[in-house]
């Protein structure tokens, strides 16, 4: 359906009629032109067509992969090993009760983070050359703990620790899996914040300075603030990480949903309980996830608007 310039000149000018009661003068009752009225018909159409579409193209892809799948020679076999619903309602319950460990864990580990990795971006972004081995000692945290994989952090603190025997240090493989997990994301967050710190444009500090206040008082009232608000989606995607990542812990025995569905694959030899948990774990990120998604939304929302961030 295409309009040219004129007919959408004299549509538009049919709706003003309409309107104004065709005499220019505003009119009480509004009666949308045919015109008008067609094109909202063909929109509606257009949109149930389009819902239509969609709606068949997704039946056809689930039906096909539902065929590939069940029809594969070894269907039977993965369905009782992976899908059984006598290992499921066993293992769904324990599985619960390990995941409030891992819901602690980010609770826990999710406050410490954003407090250690706000604290290594702003020594990073101190100025001064009486703060650069602080600046130093910052970026070489943050350089070592980005490239060390999580998984071997979380052996060499939850398994070497306890290996040196130091007097008043905690063998707790929960408080140690904590400890790691925090040491490695501090180093992803503190870049996010480094970054919101640095988005802000210098002006903001120097109006700031002629206005009376130190050069503290213009990093906390000034800078911080917004680069905390520019920052929300990536630092709302670190915490969604952190809360799959705490299942690693389970590696130093601590008993969260990971480690309780471990122990009855070791005795069923039955991989249903892995299912189970990682199940459990989407149920628990899918809202993070959508209100990330709704924060990002709603900030490029008032970015295109010109509000303020």
């Amino acid at each position: 359906m295409t309009v040219t310039k004129d007919e959408s000149a004299r549509e538009g000018a049919d709706d003003k009629g309409d309107m104004t009661g065709g005499a220019g003068v505003p009119g009480d009752d509004y009666t949308p032109s045919e015109r008008r009225l067609a094109r909202e018909r063909y929109t509606r159409a257009r949109a149930r067509r389009a819902t239509a579409i969609a709606a068949l193209s997704t039946l056809v892809t689930a039906a096909v992969l539902y065929l590939v799948v069940v029809d594969a020679p070894g269907w039977p076999r993965t369905k009782e090993t992976f899908f059984s619903a006598h290992y499921a309602r066993e293992a769904f319950p324990k599985v619960l009760e390990g995941l409030w460990l891992n819901v602690r864990l980010l609770l826990v580990c999710g406050a410490a983070v954003l407090v250690l990795g706000m604290l290594i971006a702003v020594a990073r972004t101190l100025r001064g050359p009486v703060f650069f081995p602080l600046r130093v000692l910052a970026a070489a945290y943050t350089d070592f703990f980005r490239g060390l994989p999580l998984i071997i952090n979380l052996m060499i603190v939850v398994l070497g620790v306890p290996a040196l025997r130091l007097q008043g240090v905690t063998v707790d493989p929960v408080l140690l899996g904590g400890t790691a997990l925090t040491l490695t994301y501090s180093a992803y967050v503190a870049e996010v914040f480094r970054a919101g710190i640095e988005s802000v444009h210098p002006s903001q500090r120097a109006a700031a300075r002629s206005l009376g206040l130190t050069n503290r008082q213009a990093l906390r009232y000034v800078v911080l603030p917004q680069a905390v608000r520019r920052q929300v989606p990536p630092l709302l995607n670190d915490l969604v990480s952190l809360q799959k990542d705490t299942g690693l812990v389970s590696i130093g025995g601590a008993v969260d949903a990971v480690r309780a569905a471990d122990i009855i694959v070791g005795r069923s030899l039955n991989y249903t309980p892995y299912i189970v948990a990682g199940l459990v774990f989407v149920a628990l990120t899918i809202p993070m996830t959508r209100f990330t998604d709704w924060v990002t939304a709603r900030m490029d929302r008032r970015r295109a608007q010109g509000g303020s961030l």
